[in-house]
């Protein structure tokens, strides 16, 4: 009965960490269709940053981010910071932070909220508001 309720007792908190960005995501282009990477966001101190951990497109030929124009020009495609400064903002949204696209190079505001139960995760990129941009929808992997 005692292991019953302890079980019991960490529901909320496993149902918690699965509505949270915090993981590993398979991003999914703006097509829906094709996978591009492996990305793992983190936390750290509340706030949520994320790096490429594997590239699944064969397409992309580049394996350095060029076009970058901060400290992560020219630096390897795998193990790049493509998000950082993201914050939880309320009802289920974190926000307050950038979001990179390696293949342009071009930083962008980002919004993020988990849906499905935590099983997807909606990356919006914009310019100014949320109105202008377009999103993403990634799968959990763990």
């Amino acid at each position: 009965m005692k292991r019953l309720l302890a079980t019991i007792a960490l529901l909320p908190g496993l149902a918690m960490a699965q509505s949270t960005p915090v993981g590993v995501w398979k991003t999914i282009d703006d097509d829906g269709k094709t996978a591009k990477s492996i990305v793992r966001v983190t936390e750290t101190g509340g706030v949520l940053s994320a790096v490429i951990e594997k590239v699944l497109d064969p397409k992309a030929v580049n394996n350095r981010c060029d076009l970058c124009k901060d400290d992560r020009k020219d630096k390897p495609i795998v193990g790049l910071e493509i998000l950082r400064g993201v914050k939880a903002d309320g009802d289920g949204l974190w926000a307050g932070g950038e979001i990179l696209d390696p293949k342009d190079g071009k930083t962008y505001k980002v919004r993020l909220k988990p849906i499905e139960g935590g099983a997807r995760l909606e990356v919006r990129g914009y310019i100014g508001a949320p109105l202008f941009g377009r999103t993403q929808v990634w799968q959990r992997t763990e």
